[in-house]
């Protein structure tokens, strides 16, 4: 089961090449069957003009996990998947380190999916609650 989760990670790490993720930096570290978990760094390129992690690259880590998410719990082949509403309570500033988005399902319909995602520090403080539906549509 590790190589296939190994695998997993793999094909959404591969899919940051050349995107925002990238820039970001954002990695995916851990998938199970209801969740998956990436990590962004904090550093100046993500900080607010006095020095901490902006709310934005929070909000953009917490729907690059989710989207991915829902990406890698459908099927692939058929659909490809939307953020359509994303909402975020920034709870704790981070300056520094690394933040981790983890994204749980709530629910999973065939065509919206409704993902609970909390971002954590490395003392695995709660920065910021994170909710994102996201909508599954047919490729065509």
């Amino acid at each position: 089961m590790d190589a296939y989760k190994d695998k997993i990670l793999k094909v959404c790490n591969e899919a940051t090449k050349n995107t925002m993720m990238e820039t970001l930096q954002m990695e995916y570290i851990a998938v199970g069957e209801d969740f998956l978990v990436g990590k962004m760094p904090v550093t100046q390129q993500v900080h607010q003009p006095d020095g901490v992690l902006h709310g934005g690259a929070t909000v953009a880590l917490a729907e690059s996990v989710g989207s991915m998410a829902s990406y890698i719990f459908l099927d692939a082949q058929k659909y490809f998947v939307r953020g359509i509403e994303i909402s975020a309570n920034h709870i704790k500033s981070v300056k520094d380190g690394y933040v981790f988005a983890k994204a749980t399902v709530v629910h999973k319909g065939r065509t919206t999916q409704l993902w609970d995602i909390k971002i954590t520090d490395e003392e695995d403080r709660l920065i910021s609650i994170c909710k994102l539906t996201t909508i599954a549509l047919p490729k065509k």
